[in-house]
């Protein structure tokens, strides 16, 4: 391997578990610096304790904050970085944001302009897979006025998609299922998604009923070697948000796998894509699929893909971006199974209704084959201005039986008090014959996992109230315990007060 770059201190321009995640790779790596950056709200996050400097960018609005170039290329140039990873969410795929850093002599850890370009723009990708020979969805092409998409939309047949060109994660979606919902959809689509992306042009798809969701991670370094890692099972969502992966996939066979896999190193090299990548696709029943969309950037169920195959995705995201030269493409092998479950600050018995509040007790799993991915603890404060995800519990067994039998252990003794968590779906989910057995697809959720509160007892109201005001003891003796604490700290915790960068 012949690293040419030299990289000796990153500027991670995100947030939460994703920026956690950085750090601990760049500690790994040896030599590599982290730069923190945070809002207001975010000033005792763990991320901020975690790097090695930390500034402020801005009050807790994105917009103001952790979408603010200007700001964050400031930072970077006042605290002497070289690089910037952009984690996901936010800037991780504007090619203006990699623009930027590139003009400022920054090395942008993830794909080029061009190619972000290229794959953030639906229909443009759509027809760059099409000349690449990778399956695509039937739909319509890119500039139709609202007229012609009412006229192509009965060439395309029903059910349908209404999808945002420049979108993802489900903004500016529609699903129309009768020609009379259509005007509609569009009239709607295009408001969301100008709204979410400053962009309204807006396309048809057909809609695969009982499609699962599998996508292909791959990595392409500059030396023009792509390779994939194998594929996750994402078909457990939500309103198209992801709850749970897995990988490899309990529908795959070693023929499609080969299909897939091959496909997907195609649709990278059709952009000349360099970095870490994701090639999401649409699986029907009978084993064909279609190209959905690339994420041109790291994911957040990346750790799956880690753990069956000893693969450290963050790690090889900074060693490409150094230049190093990957090895034969058949150099991956899977090893076991891997389940991940997202754990949002929601309420699923109220139909995963957002909550926001202190979390007062954070009791995490631990034990064989877990991991947790998290930037939350005991006396954090969760607030309404970012994305409701908290934490990820991984699991890794020799089977899938028994990575979920490790992973129901995990979510029993998972313990987040002051909020509402969506614990209690995650746990209903592993308890489902239909899921254990893998006979799932994207519209599982909807289908057969209603989550109703069945009520509470007299004893549990009171065991409640027992524990609520044991909770608030507890807090008070902490606060007496910190107002009497001596001035000279002698834990190895770095208070932020003490070492942070103040950036205003």
């Amino acid at each position: 391997m012949t690293e040419t770059t030299l990289i000796k201190k990153i500027l991670i321009a995100n947030r939460g578990e994703i920026a956690v995640r950085v750090i601990r790779a760049c500690r790994e790596l040896g030599g590599i610096e982290t730069v923190a950056v945070y809002s207001d709200a975010d000033r005792e996050s763990l991320h901020v304790r975690y790097a090695d400097e930390a500034y402020r960018i801005g009050p807790p609005a994105p917009r103001d904050s952790y979408l603010n170039i200007d700001r964050l290329l400031e930072v970077a140039k006042l605290s002497g970085a070289d690089a910037v990873h952009p984690g996901y969410g936010f800037l991780s795929e504007q090619a203006a944001f990699a623009e930027a850093c590139e003009a400022e002599g920054l090395v942008f850890i993830g794909p080029t302009p061009d190619a972000m370009r290229q794959m953030g723009d639906k229909l443009a990708a759509r027809a760059i897979m099409q000349k690449a020979g990778v399956p695509v969805i039937p739909g319509t092409q890119p500039g139709l006025s609202d007229d012609d998409l009412i006229r192509a939309a009965d060439q395309i047949g029903y059910p349908l998609m209404v999808k945002a060109a420049a979108g993802g994660g489900g903004k500016g979606m529609r699903v129309v299922r009768d020609p009379a919902q259509l005007k509609a959809a569009l009239a709607a689509a295009h408001r969301e998604a100008e709204a979410a992306f400053g962009d309204g042009t807006i396309y048809l798809e057909r809609l695969l009923e009982n499609a699962r969701h599998i996508e292909f991670q791959i990595l392409a370094d500059m030396h023009g070697n792509t390779i994939h890692l194998g594929e996750r099972e994402c078909s457990i969502q939500r309103r198209h948000q992801k709850l749970f992966e897995e990988s490899p996939s309990p529908f795959m066979d070693d023929d499609l796998r080969e299909r897939m896999g091959q496909a997907a190193i195609n649709a990278a090299r059709a952009v000349d894509y360099v970095n870490a990548g994701t090639v999401e696709c649409l699986v029907t029943a009978d084993r064909q699929f279609y190209f959905l969309e690339m994420n041109t950037r790291i994911q957040v169920e990346h750790p799956v893909t880690e753990l069956v195959t000893g693969v450290d995705m963050v790690k090889e995201q900074i060693r490409i971006a150094r230049g190093r030269r990957m090895g034969p493409e058949g150099g991956v092998t899977l090893k076991g199974w891997a389940v991940e479950c997202r754990i949002n600050a929601e309420d699923p018995y109220n139909n995963f209704m957002p909550s926001v509040g202190q979390i007062t007790i954070h009791i995490a799993p631990t034990g064989p084959g877990i991991r947790l991915d998290s930037g939350i603890y005991a006396g954090y404060e969760v607030t309404p201005y970012y994305d409701s995800m908290l934490a990820k519990v991984i699991a890794w067994g020799e089977t899938r039986g028994e990575a979920l039998l490790r992973m129901r252990r995990a979510l029993s003794e998972y313990q987040i008090m002051g909020l509402k968590t969506n614990l209690p779906f995650h746990q209903k989910l592993i308890d489902s014959t239909r899921f254990l057995a893998g006979r799932y697809d994207t519209h599982f959720v909807e289908d057969y996992m209603a989550m109703r509160d069945e009520g509470s007892s007299r004893e549990q109201v009171e065991a409640a109230a027992i524990l609520a005001t044991l909770v608030e003891h507890l807090q008070r003796q902490n606060a007496l315990q910190i107002s009497s604490r001596p001035k000279r700290d002698a834990s190895n915790w770095k208070w932020v007060g003490r070492w942070e960068r103040i950036h205003r």
